[in-house]
């Protein structure tokens, strides 16, 4: 057995050589969010790490504050866009700058979770963009060889 995590392809064609993570991207006038995970519930929160990437630096960031969260959809995709338009209304609404996420349960159609987090304080978290839906737009989440992957536009 090699010691080398598994490859998941870029959809530019570049290989990827971690087992868990996410990369943004432009879209004409939108940004893009591909993630990569082994298993479902790490390509969930993979996704919602690079959301958050989009809003504001996570670096400093503490998981001090728990707030459940339950979505449900009709599959897998809209799953993952409920998700990720949950996490932005709690960011919009009530403030809460993401940390990490605790998937509890995950199937094709439903999704309880813990997000971890603060409230966004503007003077110690820096805001570094504005997102303002979580879009179908060439959508996609796929199993790889290595585990899944998702590819979501989001609206800026």
């Amino acid at each position: 057995m090699s010691s080398e995590p598994p490859a998941f392809p870029h959809p530019t064609g570049r290989v990827i050589v971690t087992e868990t993570g996410f990369e943004t991207f432009e879209v004409t006038a939108d940004q893009g969010i591909h993630a990569w995970a082994p298993d479902l519930p790490g390509l969930f929160r993979e996704a919602a790490r690079g959301l958050w990437s989009l809003m504001f630096e996570s670096a400093g960031v503490q998981a001090v504050r728990s707030v459940p969260v339950a979505v449900e959809a009709a599959d897998r995709e809209l799953l993952l866009v409920a998700w990720l338009n949950e996490l932005l209304y709690l960011y919009e609404v009530d403030g809460l700058a993401g940390a990490e996420a605790q998937i509890d349960r995950l199937t094709d159609t439903g999704l309880l979770a813990a997000v971890r987090g603060e409230t966004l304080d503007l003077s110690r978290h820096r805001v570094v963009g504005h997102v303002k839906a979580v879009t179908y737009h060439d959508l996609r989440v796929a199993p790889t060889p290595a585990g899944w992957e998702a590819r979501i536009v989001v609206d800026v």
